[in-house]
This record gives C-alpha cells, sequence and structure tokens, in this order.
C-alpha cells in the first residue's frame, strides 16, 4: 500500500491562497444562491404574507397548486410559448450563422447588426416591439397594409400573443448566433473538401457534415433555449401583463403576482419550486435523449 505524499510547504502556501482567492464567489454562492433556495423551501410549507408571523401548514400550499386554475392555465401558456420559440430560437439562429460564416463583402458589419438586439434590455426591446406590434400604428400593420394585407392586432390579440413574443424571442438570439459561429469555424474545411470530391452538393453537406459536427453546440443551445423560455417574464410584464384574457400569462409572471401583488409568499414559495422540478425534468429528459443525437469529435 502506497504512503500518502505529504504536501510541501510551497504546495500548502498556493492552496491556502488557492481557496482566499475562490472564498468570495463561495461566499457569494452561498449567501445569494443556496441560502435564498433554502429559505425559499422552508418558506413553501408555510403561509406567510410578510406581516405576521410564518404558520407551518406542511404541503398545503402544493395540494392548492394543482386545484387553482390560474396555475394550470399559465402552465399551458408557459409551454405553448416553449413548444413554439425553442425550436425557432434553436434553428433560426444556427441558419443565420452559416450565412455569417460565409466570405462577403462587409461580414463584420453584419454580424455586429445580428448581435446589437441581444445587447440590448429587455425593457427597452419590449418598448419597441410594443411599436412594431401596435394594431393602430404600428410598424409591422402598416407593412403588411402597404402589401394590400388585413391588419392583425398581434399582442392585443389572444390567439396571436404567443406567436408574436415568439417571434420577438428570435430578434434577440444574438447570443446564440455568436454560438453557433464559434462552432462553425471549428468545423474541420477537410471534411467539406473530401464530400467534394465525392461529388456532395450544398443540402448533402449540411445534411451529412455541419449538423453532425454541429450537434454539441445545438444540444447546449437547446437545453438553454428550454430553460431561458420556461422563466419568461420581463415581455409578458411590460408588453401585456398577462392578457389578454391571461393568454400570455406565464408561469413566472404568475409567481411574481402571487408574491408581491397578493402578498402571498409561501404560496409563491411553492409555486418556483414547481417551476425548478419542471425545468430540471425537462432538462434531465433532453440530457437522457442526448446519446441518440450527439455527435461529439472522439466519435461518441
Amino acid at each position: 500500500m502506497k504512503k500518502k505524499k505529504r504536501m510541501s510547504l510551497k504546495e500548502k502556501t498556493q492552496l491556502k491562497w488557492g481557496y482566499f482567492f475562490i472564498a468570495p464567489a463561495i461566499i457569494g454562492l452561498v449567501c445569494f444562491n443556496f441560502g435564498p433556495m433554502l429559505f425559499s423551501m422552508w418558506l413553501s410549507f408555510t403561509k406567510w404574507d410578510v406581516i405576521t408571523p410564518q404558520e407551518f401548514i406542511g404541503i398545503k400550499n402544493y395540494v392548492n397548486l394543482f386545484k387553482d386554475p390560474l396555475v394550470i392555465k399559465s402552465l399551458k401558456v408557459t409551454a405553448y410559448y416553449t413548444l413554439l420559440s425553442v425550436p425557432l430560437v434553436t434553428c433560426i439562429p444556427l441558419l443565420i450563422a452559416m450565412l455569417l460564416n460565409t466570405k462577403v463583402k462587409g461580414l463584420s458589419v453584419f454580424r455586429t447588426i445580428f448581435y446589437i438586439p441581444s445587447i440590448v434590455p429587455v425593457v427597452a426591446s419590449s418598448a419597441i416591439w410594443m411599436y412594431i406590434y401596435n394594431p393602430m400604428y404600428g410598424l409591422l400593420n402598416s407593412i403588411i397594409k402597404s402589401f394590400g394585407g388585413h391588419t392583425h392586432n398581434f399582442i392585443f390579440s389572444p390567439k396571436e400573443v404567443i406567436p408574436s413574443l415568439a417571434v420577438m424571442a428570435v430578434w434577440a438570439a444574438g447570443n446564440t448566433v455568436v454560438i453557433y459561429l464559434a462552432g462553425l469555424q471549428g468545423v474541420s474545411k477537410q471534411l467539406y473538401e473530401a464530400a467534394e470530391i465525392d461529388g456532395a452538393g450544398g443540402f448533402a453537406k449540411f445534411r451529412k457534415i455541419t449538423i453532425p459536427m454541429m450537434t454539441p453546440i445545438i444540444f447546449y443551445n437547446f437545453v438553454m433555449a428550454i430553460i431561458g423560455s420556461m422563466q419568461t417574464f420581463t415581455q409578458s410584464y411590460i408588453m401585456t401583463d398577462g392578457g389578454p384574457s391571461n393568454a400570455s400569462l406565464f408561469y413566472s409572471l404568475l409567481v411574481y403576482r402571487t408574491a408581491f401583488k397578493q402578498s402571498q409568499m409561501g404560496y409563491s414559495a411553492a409555486m418556483s419550486w414547481i417551476l425548478f422540478l419542471i425545468i430540471a425534468a425537462l432538462t434531465a429528459f433532453v440530457f437522457k435523449t442526448s446519446d441518440n443525437w450527439v455527435i461529439y469529435e472522439n466519435g461518441d
């Protein structure tokens, strides 16, 4: 049996300094992440309106969740938005990144143009899109009318509000485009050259080379899109306030209303943990299925 190697004085000093430099991050993680999470877990088993003392009620909040029609409605709205926005935010940025990966004049300008919307604050972009979607004098309706089409209510229509918000999500997907662009530049050009020698066309190279080599990047962006769409809040809060007729009442917006407008902190905490479990389950499912479609460079 080998004896455990004793650390030298230099190694001990380096280890102490390492702990010293990561201490702020660890303290911040415990105080501002794990601490509030544990507190919210405790709150989910209580009845508390901030003013009166907390009252432990067990799993009553969780039982009432599944009887609350607004909770069920908000879950359906969030699921509908996720089903619409995730494919758009995953696929369209990939096509844009492929265009930005070609050699054309002024390419850096186009890359900047596509990235800028992602750094615009969500509140500001929501105000911009409220003007674009305005049914009376909005930019989009003006364009539609110029072509002889009928005007639409967009975010003011129960049927059109979620598709409209999903389209808006694509506009702010500049970060996703940049990630795809970095992945495309990492694909070996020798693979394309070999495919061209074999007589492969553009679509064949895209299907047989680009997509398989980009699956790890697609997988990452797909997971992040799911998590982001399930937590959508600001767009609905600023643009529609959950309307019309609760058609855009996202789950996160309902959590906010329950906590800060109705002062039901315990019930809101229970709702938050249900959302956490849903996101965790969806993420775990995607990771489980990734073995069947994600291809890494080592061949796995």
